[in-house]
């Protein structure tokens, strides 16, 4: 299939060349790749399963409509989505050899994908903002973290990130695909999609966006994470007793491993890409389990290492177990 191509002499200066379809490479010339799709698969279930309890509890238990929870529950539905988006077409791809893709359907398979992982790096962006106004102005938190502040800032990157999305999918229907029509990644990844239209169009907006893109959803995010947890350091040093800076500490904690493990390795795969230091298969891999193990870990590491969200968890099991021991009781 690495010969599949469109017809270049249907290239006309006012003609946009849309194939039918395209046909997604996945990996190459490694073998047993099925056992790592089913591995995929078993994440996919976890993630789901996790996240909706995540998303379950927080709206189930009063003393988590809180602000914070707020972003904590975006992030855990962003998390659903995006997984939704990604494996189940991945696993009926390549476990199933249904590779070719329409048109359409890739458009708006790269659109999802990426909408979600826009978001995943914005809700840890408004989270990281929660953690700097609780520690660094204490005081203040309950005026500048409210129920309004928290829906405006969430509500306001998913405008920004649908726009940004939408500006990245209009750029390509501009463009000719009249020669490979095999895109070298495990979906419709932006940069190898419009890097096909090449011989035939004018790409140059197009990688305008390719590197602007992860400036503003990896790195500035990323920036200004750091720059937030220098402020939070510099404050715990000013806080005298010891049992209120660990406390302070372990608040910080599950939210420093979300965005050791989602900003990472994706940001360590963008550099070498950008580099051509990495091969396909290496980048591919990387990318998937970029995609997938974040939104699994996500709800184990809040439950885990957030003590609120675990004395709640508790509470909802035991006021489940009461009502199950209500009902079996003989009348």
């Amino acid at each position: 299939m690495s010969s599949l191509t469109s017809d270049p002499n249907q290239t006309d200066i006012n003609t946009i060349i849309r194939p039918p379809y395209f046909f997604i490479s996945g990996f190459i010339a490694i073998p047993y790749m099925k056992y790592y799709y089913c591995f995929l698969c078993f994440v996919y279930i976890i993630s789901l399963v996790g996240n909706t309890f995540v998303m379950t509890g927080i709206y189930m238990d009063r003393s988590l409509h809180s602000p914070k929870y707020i972003a904590v529950f975006n992030l855990a539905f962003t998390d659903v989505c995006e997984s939704t988006a990604l494996v189940p077409k991945l696993l009926d791809m390549f476990l199933f050899s249904r590779q070719l893709i329409s048109y359409n359907q890739c458009l708006t398979s790269l659109f999802f994908v990426f909408l979600f992982i826009t978001m995943q790096s914005f809700n840890l962006t408004i989270l990281s903002y929660d953690r700097l106004v609780a520690i660094c102005c204490p005081l203040r938190y309950h005026m500048m973290v409210t129920h309004r502040s928290m829906l405006q800032l969430t509500g306001a990157a998913w405008t920004f990130a649908v726009l940004m999305m939408l500006i990245a999918v209009c750029l390509i229907t501009r463009l000719s695909f009249c020669r490979s029509l095999v895109i070298d990644s495990y979906f419709c990844d932006h940069g190898p999609l419009f890097r096909l239209a090449a011989p035939c169009s004018d790409v140059v907006p197009n990688q305008m966006m390719a590197y602007l893109n992860p400036c503003i959803v990896l790195y500035l995010p990323m920036v200004f994470i750091v720059s937030s947890y220098i402020c939070i350091t510099h404050a715990l040093f000013t806080i005298t007793l010891p049992q209120d800076r660990l406390r302070a500490i372990k608040t910080c904690t599950s939210h420093l491993i979300l965005v050791a493990i989602f900003y990472l390795p994706v940001i360590f795969t963008y550099v070498l890409q950008f580099q051509s230091l990495i091969p396909t298969n290496a980048r591919i891999i990387n990318l998937s389990l970029t995609s997938v193990l974040p939104p699994m870990l996500n709800p184990i590491i809040y439950v885990l290492k957030t003590e609120e969200f675990k004395v709640s968890v508790k509470k909802l099991l035991r006021r489940g177990a009461q009502r199950a021991v209500t009902q079996v009781k003989p009348t």
